[in-house]
């Protein structure tokens, strides 16, 4: 079993010491803001979770991917414990890149290799689409 270590630093502030032993401050306070709070770093862990499934399954195709950038947005619940109910990703991508590849490569992280879109799913719908976007020199 995996196991993390929260302490409370002050106010609405912590850190979480994770399973890897790295340190992520967090800070629930949006209004003080000094770190991430625990519900956006789940829509940062959506986008890297995909992110590393989209760069692997591309290499495994043969594909020449120049850059990624994913934008994830999402909603909330109105009412406690306020769960994400919506989000929406979009890729951008760029290189030597066939569509097909690209949307295929999409659909296997979405549908069978996201972890954390996979968990995501059960309170939120999640929506995607790709552009690729012509390569810079």
């Amino acid at each position: 079993m995996q196991k993390s270590i929260v302490k409370w630093v002050g106010r609405e502030e912590f850190l979480a010491t994770l399973p890897s032993g790295h340190a992520v401050p967090f800070d629930a306070d949006r209004n003080h803001n000094s770190a991430a709070g625990p519900m956006e770093m789940l829509l940062g862990a959506l986008g890297s979770c995909t992110a590393v499934d989209i760069v692997m399954i591309l290499e495994k195709k043969r594909q020449k991917l120049a850059t990624l950038e994913i934008e994830i947005s999402g909603e909330r619940a109105k009412d406690p414990p306020s769960v994400w109910t919506k989000i929406e990703m979009i890729y951008r991508l760029s290189g030597q890149l066939e569509e097909k590849a690209v949307r295929d490569a999409i659909e296997l992280s979405q549908n069978k290799y996201c972890s954390v879109a996979a968990m995501l799913r059960k309170t939120a719908e999640l929506t995607y689409r790709f552009e690729i976007l012509p390569e810079h020199s």
